[in-house]
């Protein structure tokens, strides 16, 4: 089984660090990962995509031209990357930043307002994390406690008390 991921958004929307903890589940779980950044010159607020593959078998590119998976946070990137999903495929897609409806019949979408959500449930800046716990959820790609070792893994250790936060934000998602 192999999942190509694709992130996009502007940079500081946690694209980056989204996709490293998609890495270190694979890693966790003893999967073949690759995650390759890319971000324009601008870093914050400028685009900003993440390539991620976790798979059974070695990787041949880290590359994800056509995701089976597709995370999106801003309309640009919704533009540019609806119509690469591979048939049977899932897009999630944050509706808080993006009106934009799908009309592809052939791949799943699934429409989280993660950032009203953060707002809402004192999680600011944590969208991108809700859409990760949409991501488990509907594809079951790893377990809760590889999530949490993951966590642990990525945040440093002084910002600890992040790690609580980020976990409730995977529940969250986990719920839509």
């Amino acid at each position: 089984m192999t999942n190509q991921i694709l992130l996009a958004g502007f940079g500081g929307q946690g694209i980056l660090f989204m996709g490293k903890l998609l890495a270190y589940f694979g890693l966790y779980d003893d999967k073949e990962v690759s995650w390759l950044p890319s971000y324009g010159p601008e870093m914050r607020g400028g685009t900003c995509n993440c390539s991620v593959c976790i798979s059974d078998d070695p990787i041949g590119s880290p590359l994800v031209d056509e995701p089976n998976i597709l995370i999106v946070m801003n309309t640009p990137s919704y533009d540019k990357f609806i119509n690469s999903v591979t048939e049977g495929g899932i897009a999630i897609i944050d509706s808080s930043l993006i009106e934009s409806k799908c009309d592809r019949t052939d791949i799943s979408c699934f429409y989280v307002p993660a950032t009203t959500l953060a707002n809402e449930n004192g999680l600011k800046g944590m969208a991108n994390i809700i859409l990760l716990g949409k991501l488990l959820k509907e594809t079951g790609l790893t377990s809760s406690e590889t999530v949490k070792k993951a966590m642990e893994k990525v945040i440093p250790p002084k910002r600890a008390n992040l790690i609580e936060t980020n976990l409730k934000a995977i529940e969250l998602g986990m719920s839509q």
